[in-house]
């Protein structure tokens, strides 16, 4: 029996049978570990296949072979990984109105797939929504805070509450936002080196301050230490005034007749009373 003449006796079998098949290859799908899908049935979601949960183990959430009825449902994929958002480079106001050029990013995932299909649409979509929502809190948070704060620790509270900002945007999407990070924070063109200028400045006043305090200072100990000399001086001296009148004597003397400073020439009779020390007692 040939082709042809099996064709004509079985026709209507054969038809049968390739529409069955036709239909069968279309009502099964596969969807893998790395997507969670939608199943939308006339318009509606219906049911989720390979939804993401947070505590179940890899492997065990759904994914694999799966039916769907021809026609009438239709499937969108949904990636089940964690997705970037990158921001678009922008300046951005400190709170003492500096000018910084800000290049951040988030990272999110997709947790509730039905409510993403009904106000999204497609993970590009929320994509889309969520960038100028960064942009916008990534601007109120930052205006909140100064230059300096986003070199030190503060900055991580300020990605923190920047993250759960637009995390609260998010779920409307049924997004989850795991984490926000600024890759760079750079003054404007030509602003560096302005800054640098007012920062040098502000040292130079700042040492000069200190330098002011530390030299009243030292004068405060010096003229303390002169009235404890003195005052020891005093009670020392006032024991025994004829050792202090000596000590006196001596010490004019050496300004008077040393080579060095101060030096004079002096004429005097050898019983003058201010030579009285030199002819002992």
């Amino acid at each position: 029996m040939s082709l042809a003449n099996l064709w004509e006796d079985h026709k209507a079998g054969l038809t049968v049978i390739g529409l069955a098949l036709i239909a069968l290859a279309s009502s099964v799908i596969v969807v893998p570990e790395t997507e969670q899908a939608v199943v939308i049935r006339f318009g509606q979601p219906d049911r989720v296949i390979n939804r993401f949960r947070p505590k179940v183990d890899f492997g065990e959430t759904g994914a694999g072979i799966t039916f769907r009825i021809p026609i009438a449902e239709r499937l969108v994929r949904i990636d089940k990984r964690v997705l970037a958002l990158d921001m678009e480079r922008q300046q951005v106001l400190s709170s003492e109105q500096q000018r910084l050029e800000v290049d951040a990013y988030a990272r999110f995932r997709i947790i509730d797939p039905v409510k993403m299909v009904r106000t999204a649409g497609t993970t590009e979509r929320v994509a889309e929504q969520l960038q100028p929502i960064l942009s916008s809190v990534l601007r109120q948070e930052l205006g909140k805070r100064t230059f300096q704060s986003l070199l030190t620790a503060e900055r991580g509270q300020a990605m923190k509450q920047i993250r759960e900002g637009l995390d609260r945007e998010a779920r409307e999407y049924g997004a989850q936002v795991i984490d926000v990070r600024i890759k760079r924070a750079d003054l404007p063109e030509g602003a560096l080196e302005s800054a640098f200028s007012r920062m040098q400045a502000a040292r130079e006043q700042e040492a000069t301050t200190i330098r002011a305090q530390g030299q009243k200072n030292a004068q405060i100990i010096r003229a303390q230490a002169e009235a404890d000399a003195a005052k020891t001086y005093a009670n020392s001296f006032g024991k025994d005034p004829a050792f202090y009148d000596f000590y006196r004597a001596m010490q004019s003397y050496d300004y008077t007749f040393s080579n060095g400073q101060g030096a004079t020439t002096i004429l005097l009779s050898p019983d003058n009373e201010y030579l009285k020390q030199f002819k002992g007692r």
